[in-house]
């Protein structure tokens, strides 16, 4: 008989509740039959929710024992949730991951070794290359639910609004500014061309693995100068002057992305943020083009398996856990429900349940057309990297406000970082 559950959303929290009944059971001898209480926790937005929604009465189908509490927020205030949770030791037994997060929580001990629930998770279903953006010391903390390529997404709806063609696919910088220039003019302001790239740290990436260069060291020190982030930011300068979007515009949109509000024709991300660029905007159609490059020819993208889930070690419920999350990363249920709005479908499994057509036939169609830029992964993340990519978002949107200068972001942001790999 199909479990009965209800959704109550918490506007405070960005809360939903998927309950039945159910008796928590102490750690101990398995049963599978007992009701069971598992809490679930992702960042995301409503239509991320609506997707883990379908996927969660799909669960219980097969495991209507088993009850999912669900929690969900934006990507800053998921990560403050979670810091706040493993000072109480009270994380989620299951919640999204992300290997910038990978250090930082699985060398004290805070995440289960997947290894222990072998047998309620199949990991043959994944090449070795994407488990390892879940390994760190030969453990297996986390499994990637999908990879994404860093990709610029174009409205064309305003594209045709504004009679402007689209970018070039891996112009250079400079090219890529002229044409933000030239759509924000044709839009005579109403839209811009796009938003300040130099916020994002992945788009500083891309500059420094053009160069042979990486974020951060195997040893887990930062793999570039203070010049260089001075440079990069400084670059940005043309761009914040009118051409993207203003930054107090953008708060004021908050959660959403001037992307998704429209108030932009252009923004680079994730490749996987597609479909909920679609569900935002409400645009007919967006496409995706590659971003830009800093040296042309150079393999500057890589398959970033960034989105993971994994166990609290603590939970009392592992193995149910494990079956929960196996659901998650490897199910045909999986595949078709969220297709690759999760990033390109890590396991043969679930990519055998994911229909490549229309948004997802897209989003293939993009990772296989940038194939020749791919290069190796870079080293893992150092601990507290997701601590630098926010410090770097919010000193990128401090220039946008013009609130800090280019000289004290980057003193500000190197102190920062002092402190956290210190």
């Amino acid at each position: 008989m199909k479990r009965a559950f209800s959704l109550i959303a918490v506007a405070a929290t960005g809360a939903l509740v998927l309950a039945g009944c159910s008796a928590d059971q102490p750690r101990g001898e398995f049963d599978p039959q007992a009701d069971v209480s598992l809490t679930f926790a992702f960042w995301g937005n409503d239509d991320r929710a609506d997707r883990y929604t379908q996927l969660i009465e799909a669960f219980n189908e097969e495991h209507p024992n088993i009850t999912v509490n669900v929690t969900f927020g934006d990507f800053p205030s998921y990560w403050e949730k979670r810091a706040t949770e493993v000072a109480g030791g009270g994380l989620p037994d299951v919640f999204q991951f992300s290997d910038s997060y990978l250090r930082q929580y699985g060398e004290p001990g805070y995440l289960l070794d997947l290894a222990e629930m072998e047998e309620y998770i199949d990991f043959s279903t994944f090449e070795d290359s994407l488990l390892g953006t879940g390994r760190l010391n030969d453990v297996q903390y986390s499994l990637p639910t999908g990879y994404s390529m860093w990709a610029n997404f174009i409205n064309d709806d305003l594209l045709a609004e504004y009679g402007v063609a689209a970018p070039d696919g891996g112009s250079s910088f400079s090219e890529f500014d002229d044409w933000m220039t030239s759509f924000t003019a044709a839009a005579d302001g109403d839209v811009y061309g796009g938003t300040d790239y130099t916020q994002r740290i992945q788009t500083f990436e891309l500059m420094l693995r053009a160069q042979g260069k990486n974020l951060y060291t195997e040893d887990g020190e930062l793999g570039f100068t203070q010049d260089d982030l001075r440079d990069y930011w400084e670059s940005g300068s043309v761009i914040r002057d009118g051409v993207t979007a203003p930054q107090q515009s953008l708060e004021e949109l908050s959660p959403m992305s001037g992307f998704g509000a429209q108030l932009t024709a252009s923004e680079m991300s994730w490749s996987n943020f597609l479909g909920g660029y679609l569900a935002d905007s409400g645009s007919s159609s967006i496409s995706i083009v590659a971003p830009p490059t800093a040296v042309p020819g150079s393999q500057d993208l890589y398959q970033q398996g960034g989105l993971q889930v994994a166990i609290a070690e603590n939970t009392d419920h592992p193995e149910a856990a494990a079956m929960f999350l196996d659901f998650v990363v490897n199910s045909a249920e999986a595949g078709e429900i969220f297709g690759t709005t999760l990033g390109f479908p890590a396991s043969s499994s679930k990519l055998a349940g994911t229909a490549l057509e229309g948004v997802d036939k897209q989003v293939a169609d993009y990772i296989a057309s940038v194939a020749d830029r791919v290069g190796e992964a870079p080293p893992v993340p150092v601990i507290g990297y997701g601590s630098l990519e926010q410090t770097f978002w919010d000193q990128g949107k401090s220039l946008g406000l013009g609130v800090i200068t280019v000289d004290e972001a980057v003193s500000s942001f190197f102190a920062e970082a002092d402190v956290i790999l210190d």
